[in-house]
This record gives C-alpha cells, sequence and structure tokens, in this order.
C-alpha cells in the first residue's frame, strides 16, 4: 500500500490477456470478485457511494465471468473485466470503509503450503468465511443478496443461505471448487495450516480484528 509503488499512469491493453490460458482468465474473476468483497462485505458505515461501486463491480463480474470462458479473446470482455480488476483494488472502493482482507491472507497459506492457484483458495475460502461469519457481516450479506443477487423472497436467515450458496455456484460455473477435498486435502490438513497462522503471527485478523485461530479453524473445516 505505500505511495511509492503506485503507478504515475498505467497503460491498460486488453489484447494482452488474450494468450492466457482459460484456467486463469478464471482466476482472474474470482480474484477480483474476493477483493471487492473484502471491501465490501464486512459492516455498514452509511459509504452508499462506495457500496454502490462494489455492487456494480460484483454483477460486472457476474455477467462477464461465465462468458469468458467460452469467448476469451472477446475485446469487450476482456475490457471489462481488466477495468473491474483494477478498480477492485485500487483504493476507490476502499475509501473511507472497513476492509477485512482475512480470506486472501488464509488462501495465502494454502498456496504456499500446497502448490494451489491462489484465486482457487479464495473459491475455498470465502463461502466457507461467509457462512461461519454470517453473524458479523449479517446487515452487509442481506445487502449482498439483495442488490448483488437479487433476492428478496424468503426470511432473513434464507436470504443468506440462498446468497452465499449463489456465490459458490458462480466460482464453480468457472471451474474453481469450494472445497478442500477437491485438492485432497481433509481434516488432518487444517492443523498444519493453523499451525502456520500461528507461526506468521495471524491471530487476529479480519475487520474488526477479532478473527482469531478458533475461529479461522472453523472457516477452514467449513470448506471441508
Amino acid at each position: 500500500m505505500s505511495p511509492r509503488v503506485f503507478p504515475q499512469f498505467s497503460i491498460l491493453d486488453p489484447t494482452k490477456t488474450f494468450t492466457l490460458h482459460e484456467k486463469q482468465v478464471a482466476n482472474g474473476v474470482v480474484d477480483a470478485f474476493v477483493h471487492v468483497a473484502e471491501q465490501y462485505l464486512t459492516y455498514p458505515v452509511d459509504a452508499r457511494v462506495q457500496d454502490r461501486f462494489s455492487e456494480g463491480l460484483l454483477q460486472t463480474l457476474i455477467e462477464i465471468g461465465p462468458k469468458l470462458m467460452t469467448d476469451k479473446q472477446n475485446y469487450d470482455l476482456c475490457a471489462n473485466l481488466m477495468w473491474t480488476a483494477t478498480l477492485a483494488l485500487d483504493v476507490l472502493i476502499g475509501a473511507g470503509v472497513p476492509q477485512g482482507r482475512s480470506t486472501h491472507m488464509t488462501g495465502h497459506e494454502l498456496t504456499v503450503r500446497y502448490g494451489i492457484d491462489l484465486a482457487r483458495t479464495l473459491a475455498i475460502v470465502l463461502p466457507a468465511n461467509l457462512q461461519v461469519r454470517r453473524a458479523a457481516k449479517r446487515e452487509k450479506l442481506l445487502q449482498y443478496a439483495a442488490r448483488v443477487w437479487g433476492i428478496t423472497n424468503g426470511n432473513e436467515e434464507e436470504r443468506i443461505d440462498a446468497a452465499i450458496a449463489k456465490t459458490r455456484t458462480f466460482f464453480e460455473g468457472l471451474g474453481l471448487p469450494t472445497t478442500l477435498p477437491a485438492y485432497g486435502l481433509g481434516q488432518q490438513d487444517i492443523d498444519a495450516i493453523v499451525g502456520q497462522f500461528a507461526a506468521h503471527g495471524m491471530t487476529a485478523l479480519g475487520e474488526k480484528s477479532d478473527l482469531t485461530l478458533a475461529i479461522r479453524r472453523r472457516i477452514l473445516e467449513a470448506g471441508l
């Protein structure tokens, strides 16, 4: 986040993505989605403009992601992905809002230990994170359900369940599994991962710095 590493300008050329393998295009869609989610799915602070920006980015990814899987050299689709991915982490949508990077921090540990592409670890961790921390994220999850996925029927718990299920389905539709067993990982691996969290001093993460090792263990177990 140092200003010393921010470019003074950048040239975004969608044609440079044309040679990417479909797997990497899918990874890009999911990584951008999770970056937005980590700045949006926290708790309300009446940041209406930032919320609407984030919701628009998420909806754009939902719209173009599946199309890119069969048409990855479509200039307009690639341009929209490149611009969305840029806005997903250029500090604009995070200005003045709480942010939680726990999904990425957890994904990094899985990538380092098991060599799984980062975006694919994120596809496992985000739905599990939302499920385990649904009480803390309740208001924003209900907003996410209504504004991003158009889910308005059912009671609050049913709407949250449906939004998390839609998120899983979106990731899986792009070819990214959302469970640890899909990569041959099980309960026996969770102790090792939690041990890495402790060894690296990551014992209080999240937008409120209250994401303990015990909660992170529950998140990993929710990914089984």
